[in-house]
């Protein structure tokens, strides 16, 4: 070790946080001593966080380097807001400001950023939750947030209890997340964090991710692609696009998400292999009057879900299992009265169901609604399962399509249809929309 601090493992510099003052005592607030680890850490160089818990605010990451946490570690948030300074970032899909996040980047352009390891990166969020609403000074942070980068990979590590959004990437491409978990809702003893719209991971405006092998335990969307909202995120034009997601396990919130925030189009989105365990949704298509832009070949492949909680049951916010909703949020609507057709109307093309089962009590197996004035087109369900508490709703979708599927509902009976066998006639009798 020279004077620095610096350790020396082969050709890469570690920078071992003690070696710059940060106590694991989970007491002493270690933000400038893990800081100054970063800002000296040469490119391709490690900060690496040994055993112990290190209580710190806001730290900025750079490019060509790697945060290592050792398994037995814990980064945890300091319950002083004064520690997260408010900076312009963007969030709901809008540039605005917002509590610095426990882990982030400045906003000015970065590439290949690693944060990797067996620890834990725990945010604090159930104080600093009620703290950011309170003062109120901007948005509440995140726990993790990577915004204009290229090239990052997070890997390993635990992720838990945010003041929002647990992991949010905005603006990045060549993404990969690979064997995380993400804990919004409990506690391990199953104690709620008491966080509202604490989503699991959130994909803003990027492209080329792949999220593999991972655990994400949400209090509300597990995984929620996004591209901006209304004129602002039309007018940035930055789609999220290139994207996997395979082989994880979701236990509570809603599923992987898209939208509601789309307003720089969302596209090509493959959701493959993976187990929902009380888990109210495995897709959730949320494309509404304002956003504009696009929602187009989405699939969602080889997927099962289970669910017994009846928590939530059909609300604005929840249609069901499977739901593709051009009027997510409103909570009365007709729709049967068409809208004008502008540059705020949404364009639903192209969404895939195959090999799919559901058994859920809450909300309904299927439910498909697009917009009068611009329908929603091209929707398949193939090799698909699904009992609900009702069973199937269906308006204002052009070219659906079910092969070899079978619905049911607890409450409303039961749709079969055999393979190349059209949907349409049958919807029209067992539909039962409301």
């Amino acid at each position: 070790m020279d004077s620095c601090g610096i350790r020396e493992n082969r050709t890469v510099a570690i920078y071992n946080i003690m070696d710059y003052g940060a106590v694991s005592d989970g007491e002493t607030v270690c933000t400038r001593a893990i800081q100054r680890a970063v800002d000296l850490c040469n490119a391709g160089g490690t900060v690496y966080i040994p055993k112990g818990t290190f209580l710190s605010g806001a730290v900025f990451l750079k490019s060509n380097m790697t945060l290592y946490l050792e398994e037995g570690a814990t980064l945890s948030g300091s319950s002083d807001i004064r520690d997260f300074p408010v900076i312009g970032c963007p969030f709901e899909g809008l540039d605005q400001l917002s509590y610095a996040s426990l882990i982030c980047t400045d906003g000015a352009p970065h590439s290949n950023i690693v944060i990797e390891g067996k620890g834990v990166i725990d945010a604090n969020g159930a104080a600093l939750y009620r703290a950011e609403l309170e003062e109120n000074r901007g948005k509440r942070g995140r726990a993790v947030c990577i915004r204009n980068t290229d090239n990052v990979k997070i890997q390993g590590v635990t992720i838990r209890q945010s003041p929002a959004w647990c992991l949010h990437l905005i603006y990045c491409q060549n993404v990969y997340v690979n064997r995380i978990q993400v804990h919004s809702k409990y506690d391990e003893d199953g104690n709620p964090y008491g966080i509202h719209n604490g989503d699991g991971i959130d994909i803003d405006s990027c492209k080329n991710v792949r999220i593999t092998d991972s655990l994400i335990a949400s209090q509300d969307d597990c995984i929620a692609v996004k591209s901006g909202r209304d004129e602002e995120g039309r007018r940035a034009g930055i789609p999220s696009e290139q994207i996997v997601i395979e082989n994880c396990v979701f236990r509570s919130g809603f599923g992987v998400a898209m939208g509601s925030e789309m307003s720089g189009g969302v596209s090509d989105v493959l959701v493959r292999g993976c187990t929902f365990e009380n888990v109210f949704s495995i897709a959730s298509i949320k494309a509404v009057r304002g956003r504009g832009a696009y929602v187009k070949n989405i699939h969602y492949e080889n997927c099962s879900l289970v669910n017994h909680s009846t928590e939530y049951r059909d609300t604005k916010w929840f249609r069901g299992a499977i739901y593709v909703d051009g009027f997510y949020g409103c909570e009365k609507f007709d729709a049967d009265v068409p809208a004008a057709v502008d540059e705020g109307t949404p364009v639903v093309d192209g969404i895939y169901f195959k090999d799919i089962t559901v058994d859920t009590v809450a909300g309904n197996a299927v439910y498909l609604c697009g917009l009068p004035e611009m329908p929603f087109r091209n929707i398949y369900l193939e090799n698909v399962t699904a009992h609900g508490r009702y069973g199937i709703k269906v308006k204002n979708i052009e070219n659906f399509q079910m092969v070899n599927t079978h619905i049911s509902g607890t409450e409303d009976g039961t749709v079969s249809l055999a393979r190349d066998e059209t949907a349409e006639q049958r919807l029209q009798i067992k539909q039962g929309y409301k």
